[in-house]
C-alpha cells in the first residue's frame, strides 16, 4: 500500500459557517482548527494545506468556562525596553471579540510557514452579518457537540 499526498489540483476547498453563540471557546476552537488543516477530509496530508475556509460568525457571544473572564491575560512585547503589556480577557473581548477566538485557534494550529498559512483562511465576526454571502458558505451545526452538559 502506498502513501498518498494531495496534490495541489486535487484539493477541493469549501466555505463552512459557524454560528458561535453560546458555544465553548476551547471546544470551538479545537473543531475549527482541525476543519483549517483538513482533517476531517480522507485526502489529509500533514504539510500540504488541504483544509477549507471558516467564517466565524457571532464572535462576542462564545461562552467561556472557569474563571477564565476574571484572570486569563494575553502577553505582547512592543520591541522597546520596558514595553511588557499584558491585556486582560474581559479587556479583550469588550474591545475585539474577534481576536479572542482568532488567539484560539492559532494556538492550536501549527507553530510553523503552514499555520501561518492556515490561519488566513480563517475569518471571524463580531455580529451575524459577514461579507461571504458569494461564496455560498455551508452552514455547520455545532451546539450538539460542543456545548457544556448542564
Amino acid at each position: 500500500m502506498k502513501t498518498y499526498t494531495a496534490k495541489p489540483s486535487e484539493i477541493v476547498r469549501k466555505w463552512i459557517l459557524i454560528d458561535a453563540t453560546d458555544l465553548v471557546l476551547g471546544r470551538l476552537s479545537s473543531e475549527v482548527a482541525q476543519l483549517l488543516r483538513g482533517k476531517h477530509k480522507p485526502t489529509f496530508t500533514p504539510h500540504i494545506d488541504t483544509g477549507d475556509f471558516v467564517i466565524i460568525v457571532n464572535a462576542e457571544k462564545v461562552r467561556l468556562t472557569g474563571n477564565k473572564e476574571q484572570y486569563k491575560t494575553f502577553f505582547r512585547h512592543t520591541g522597546y525596553p520596558g514595553g511588557t503589556r499584558f491585556t486582560s480577557l474581559r479587556e479583550l473581548r469588550s474591545t475585539r471579540p474577534e481576536d479572542v477566538i482568532t488567539r484560539a485557534v492559532k494556538g492550536m494550529l501549527p507553530h510553523n510557514r503552514l499555520g501561518r498559512q492556515l490561519i488566513k483562511k480563517l475569518k471571524v465576526y463580531r455580529g451575524a452579518e459577514h461579507p461571504h454571502e458569494a461564496q455560498q458558505p455551508e452552514t455547520w451545526n455545532l451546539k450538539k457537540e460542543l456545548s457544556v452538559n448542564e
